[in-house]
């Protein structure tokens, strides 16, 4: 990739992106065009005159229609440019090709639980069945913080910490409807994650979320893994404190009785994500990662791509990789669904993007979907799941998710992602617990700017300095890395406990 002013993703492309910002009368001389006005770095120049009415095209695909005569070298953005919705070119399977598995797999240093099962990181979690709970169970993990209480866990260096994921939900809710279930399905799956060595619940007593209730739902068995109390069974707030504290006081010598060993690629499961996208995203960071995916999977690893509003108007793209008939069908079954839930709303799914994606120069879902499904590389697509349900097969695995971060990582920890990799073009400060998040810079200008919150950048790509490519190989180690135990930014600030959010599908009562 060329490092002149704009960039052309496909030649049958009447838009290109500028690499910097540009000012009017900049000369575009590989397009032939003349810049029109101040276009903002990442945004948009029409190559050619497109009329009212017109398709507008990126990555060689429809991003949109023109809602006027755009002449060459006009910015093109939310002013002349909207959603226009289109029919995918379905072809199931066409592009599915069998893997090509490295004879010689990577591997990572992890921690291997007594059932065989691999963890990246060794928490102890205090989990709650409802709100009203979440307030004890911060007091418990808080007895236990490493910044305020270093002495507390000063014998165990081998557990990672102790942590609280509260949530906001547990009860107004029908005692048998489909939040209640998939609330339980998020809960079981934190329950049952490598990465806990031990895991609290607490409850209050009286809500909804019954424990019991989830414990059959999840088949979960209680033991010295997996221990349940109430507030109102435990005599109040202050004795339920008490209780929770000394029960992880037992718990912490076993947990530390761990190691960390050499373990193929194959144990790990990479949930993908993509937060405070810009244009660049699509160019850079996320194809980037689908790089490190397409390693990752012929390493015998697992990838998890979420978010289905954000892959909305490319879905076909991923049909196309479908290992068969079936797996399209359940993706599509999810988008039917998604289109009929926002209409239930009063919503469309074009109120994504955010103001943020479009000041990064987004315009329409479908152009930030083109560039977020890029973070799925090229490799198959194995299996379709929905929220929060385990991931079993080893590949690309879809996850049907909001595209809201929070929920849909939580999602994804819950099916097994014990690494979860993040794409920002905006600057995100997002952490992950009980698995560590890294995140990637799409353009240099944010590495310049955050940092402090960015394990790698790739706006390398941008500036013309690496490839997508070599940019994937740097990203490939650095999971390696990070699952072996190396701490990411996230997780030096101490963030993951405020991002667990699971999905509040109904109405509250």
């Amino acid at each position: 990739m060329s490092a002149g002013p704009v960039i052309r993703i496909h030649p049958g492309d009447n838009v290109v992106i500028a690499r910097a910002q540009l000012l009017g009368g900049t000369v575009l001389a590989d397009e032939g065009v003349t810049v029109s006005g101040l276009v903002p770095p990442g945004h948009k120049v029409a190559t050619r005159a497109i009329a009212a009415g017109e398709p507008v095209r990126r990555y060689g695909q429809v991003i949109g229609t023109a809602t006027q005569p755009i002449a060459p070298g006009q910015h093109v953005h939310t002013h002349n440019l909207a959603f226009s919705d289109f029919a995918r070119e379905h072809a199931d399977g066409v592009d599915a090709v069998p893997t090509a598995f490295e004879a010689t797999p990577a591997t990572f240093d992890g921690i291997v639980r007594a059932d065989g099962r691999v963890a990246t990181r060794n928490y102890i979690g205090v989990l709650t069945s409802v709100n009203c709970s979440a307030t004890v169970a911060r007091a418990i993990a808080d007895q236990f913080r490493r910044d305020i209480r270093p002495e507390a866990l000063a014998d165990f260096p081998n557990v990672d910490g102790i942590v609280a994921l509260t949530h906001g939900m547990g009860c107004a809710t029908a005692s048998d409807g489909e939040e209640l279930r998939v609330l339980r399905r998020t809960l079981g799956g934190y329950a049952r994650h490598p990465n806990f060595a031990a895991v609290l619940v607490v409850g209050l007593g009286c809500e909804t979320n019954q424990i019991q209730g989830l414990i059959a739902q999840e088949g979960l068995q209680e033991g010295a893994r997996l221990v349940t109390f109430s507030i109102q069974d435990s005599g109040g707030t202050a004795q339920t404190v008490a209780r929770g504290v000394a029960l992880i006081r037992q718990m912490l010598p076993e947990a530390n009785r761990v190691t960390r060993q050499p373990v193929p690629a194959s144990h790990l499961v990479v949930g993908l994500q993509c937060g405070g996208s810009d244009g660049y995203s699509g160019l850079s960071a996320n194809p980037a990662l689908g790089a490190a995916v397409d390693r990752l999977v012929r390493h015998g690893g697992t990838a998890i791509l979420s978010e289905t509003p954000e892959i909305y108007g490319g879905e076909h793209l991923l049909t196309r990789r479908a290992v068969s008939v079936e797996v399209a069908d359940k993706l599509r079954a999810r988008i039917s669904w998604w289109e009929q839930y926002t209409a239930r709303h009063a919503m469309r799914m074009d109120n994504n993007p955010s103001a943020g994606n479009k000041a990064g120069g987004l315009t329409t879902i479908l152009e930030k979907s083109l560039g977020a499904i890029a973070k799925s590389g090229t490799t198959n697509l194995v299996d379709v799941v929905e929220f929060a349900q385990p991931v079993k097969a080893h590949g690309l695995v879809f996850m049907d998710t909001p595209g809201y971060d929070p929920v849909s990582a939580t999602g994804q920890v819950a099916g097994g992602a014990n690494l979860i990799c993040f794409t920002t073009g905006r600057g995100s400060a997002y952490g992950c617990a009980p698995s560590p998040s890294l995140k990637f810079s799409t353009n240099t200008a944010l590495w310049n700017r955050q940092a402090e919150d960015i394990d790698l950048n790739c706006g390398t790509v941008i500036d013309g300095a690496e490839s997508v490519d070599a940019a994937g190989e740097r990203i490939f180690r650095l999971m390696l890395d990070a699952a072996s135990g190396r701490a990411t930014k996230s997780e030096q600030h101490g963030y993951g406990q405020n991002e667990f959010v699971p999905w509040q599908l109904g109405a509250v009562m």
